[in-house]
């Protein structure tokens, strides 16, 4: 019996070592943006069952700098078909005298909680 779960499976419950991706553009600050490719740590749980994620990474290189970012996510969010997703909302580091902002929803993963 194969126990793996793939990015395709639809899962009710709670899937163990998930993780998830996104991309994303920042707020313009500066008379630019910056895209933002990421990929979540592990689930973290919750006292209230549920999970979060953490992240830490940089946006893309543009306009001669760029930004560096830590941020947590928000609860599970499910989306049907025994998927889940997870709203982010956080600012990056100040460089070159201006931060961004970036807020979205990262791409599905399996589970519903």
């Amino acid at each position: 019996m194969n126990n793996k779960v793939g990015k395709d499976d639809f899962v009710q419950g709670f899937v163990p070592n998930h993780n998830h991706g996104s991309v994303d553009y920042t707020s313009m600050a500066g008379d630019h943006v910056h895209q933002c490719l990421d990929v979540t740590s592990p689930p973290i749980p919750t006292q209230d069952g549920g999970h979060i994620h953490f992240t830490e990474g940089y946006v893309m290189f543009e306009n001669g700098h760029n930004h560096h970012y830590r941020a947590y996510s928000g609860p599970p969010i499910p989306v049907g078909n025994g998927m889940h997703v997870h709203y982010y909302d956080f600012y990056t580091s100040v460089d070159d005298g201006h931060q961004h902002h970036v807020k979205g929803v990262d791409h599905p993963a399996p589970g519903t909680k």
